[in-house]
């Protein structure tokens, strides 16, 4: 009987160079869970810990009394505390729905369809990435105040349903799907809403998963700003933003508040974080 002993693999080349990458890994990771690491033990630090000098990275006297002054907060508005929820739940939904359908159609028309203008959208969609959204607040404005879509959900809801960067990002994957299976799938009579739908998504869940991390993210932190003014449809971070500036004395409350905001988009990525790590390379797909 032979015995076969399997090499380790090396992501460098040699022992030294795994061990450098192992490490300098290991340093990103802490940076980068440093934050959320500081955020928890805030909200646990009871309010004569807040101040101390120098800082501590840790808790002396644990206490959840910063979430219990958080909701008791929140149900002394004026709606119930569950209406605020009710109402970024349904926005989040909504504009992460509504961004997924219209950025993976656009992208598959950018990428694979052959029109006239396409590189001008294109180029359109890379100049617009420059743009960040505080500066069309006006814009968005004068535009709602004309449709009477102030104070009502589409206010909070169709500003976001389509994003330069959505698209963009769905049109740079979508372009590295080999046009033969395209091809090969209009030969069968597939249209190109179907290839879209059963060909090209499919083959593309790595990005659309991304996706759906990254506008559910955004979702969930919108504010209603100066959009909305009718308490009963104001989303939850208004509220929480509202209680967190009440004053020093709320440090902690608002320490608790941003570890609730956290927790929804965080939960969803260890939910999707195996899909978001495949690649091209991982979906067996081949020219």
């Amino acid at each position: 009987m032979k015995l076969v002993i399997k090499k380790r693999k090396k992501y460098s080349g040699s022992v030294g160079g795994d061990i450098a990458i192992f490490i300098l890994l290991i340093l990103l990771g802490t940076f980068m869970l440093f934050p959320i690491y500081l955020s928890v033990i805030q909200s646990l630090k009871p309010p004569e810990e807040f101040f101390l000098f120098p800082p501590r990275l840790y808790v002396i006297s644990p206490t959840s009394q910063n979430f219990i002054e958080l909701f008791e907060a929140a149900a002394t508005m004026w709606v119930p505390f569950s209406r605020y929820l009710f109402n970024s739940m349904l926005v989040t939904v909504c504009v992460t729905g509504s961004q997924l359908i219209l950025a993976s159609m656009a992208a598959y028309v950018l990428a694979k369809v052959k029109v006239p203008g396409v590189r001008f959208f294109n180029r359109t969609i890379e100049i617009s990435l420059l743009f960040t959204s505080t500066v069309l607040y006006i814009m968005q404005y004068m535009v709602m105040a004309q449709l009477n879509m102030i104070n009502t959900y589409f206010a909070i809801t169709l500003p976001f349903i389509a994003t330069p960067m959505s698209i963009f990002f769905m049109r740079q994957f979508m372009g590295q799907i080999p046009d033969s299976i395209i091809e090969a799938a209009q030969m069968d009579g597939c249209g190109h809403f179907r290839t879209c739908w059963q060909i090209v998504m499919p083959n593309a869940k790595p990005a659309w998963v991304t996706l759906i991390i990254f506008a559910f993210t955004a979702a969930w932190q919108i504010q209603g700003g100066a959009f909305i003014f009718d308490e009963a449809l104001k989303p939850l971070p208004t509220v929480l933003q509202q209680i967190q500036v009440s004053g020093i004395a709320r440090a902690g409350v608002g320490a608790a508040a941003t570890v609730f905001m956290m927790l929804p988009p965080m939960v969803l990525f260890l939910f999707c974080q195996g899909n978001v790590l495949e690649t091209m390379a991982h979906s067996g797909l081949k020219e």
